[in-house]
């Protein structure tokens, strides 16, 4: 097993949040590009505004590294038609996976409808363009019943509009990494909430994102059954390493 092709190397952090300038930024993504095409990581998933610069990276190298990037990120309270331009975008711009931010507030507020609405659209959205499409849920903003609640509707509203051969394409992930706890609780993936989700979304695949540090950590989701892991700290991981890093 090459566990290169779990990882979806990831850098989400704004020059703000990074306390950079946009050009220091830039080549902070960039570096994360070049490692990712050195690694043969399976994706490297960056803020829509990189995407275009990591397509000509990728194209330039001759490299089967895939592109990703957040929809509606970090928090997912944006419109339906917000979520859909941001989509397209990205796709015209060369993204290859789209992580979309479900809201998840709505759906707590008991939206459902709004919520279905979203998953469908975004879903048709995407797989209409070949698209790999990810619901990211936010399970640090979500009790155990809420989990289990979001992951099986996201996986009925695939399963009642979609073809068996495209649910592979279509994932449910844990989180943004960006939510902020109390008390120092995790934000990401642990294993109760990827195991809550992986029993609700089959047969749709789930990704673990947020909190993956080390090649244990990883093994551990990858012996869960997630399919992807969305981390910052790709690099660490594949030499054996454990990484500081917040994602």
């Amino acid at each position: 097993m090459d566990i290169r092709q779990y990882l979806d190397s990831t850098y989400l952090k704004t020059a703000s949040q990074a306390g950079l300038t946009k050009a220091q930024n830039r080549e902070v993504v960039k570096n994360y590009v070049r490692e990712a095409i050195d690694e043969k990581f399976k994706l490297i998933m960056l803020r829509p505004d990189m995407v275009a610069m990591a397509n000509e990276m990728v194209s330039q190298a001759n490299s089967k590294v895939c592109i990703g990037t957040v929809i509606d990120f970090p928090d997912g309270n944006g419109s339906l038609e917000k979520k859909l331009n941001e989509a397209n975008m990205a796709i015209a711009d060369g993204a290859d996976d789209l992580d979309f931010v479900v809201d998840y507030e709505a759906f707590k507020q008991g939206e459902v409808d709004l919520v279905k609405k979203q998953v469908l659209e975004g879903t048709r959205l995407g797989l209409s363009h070949n698209r790999i499409v990810k619901w990211i849920i936010e399970v640090a903003a979500l009790d155990a019943h809420q989990i289990v609640q979001l992951t099986a509707l996201i996986k009925n509203v695939v399963i009642a509009n979609f073809k068996e051969e495209q649910y592979a394409s279509v994932f449910v992930k844990s989180s943004t990494g960006f939510y902020k706890t109390e008390a120092g609780l995790p934000n990401g993936a642990t294993t109760p909430t990827i195991k809550l989700m992986i029993e609700n979304a089959f047969p749709l695949p789930v990704k673990a994102a947020g909190g993956v540090r080390s090649y244990e950590e990883a093994m551990e989701m990858i012996s869960l059954g997630v399919k992807r892991i969305g981390t910052s700290s790709a690099k660490a991981i594949t030499d054996g390493q454990v990484s500081q890093n917040e994602y």
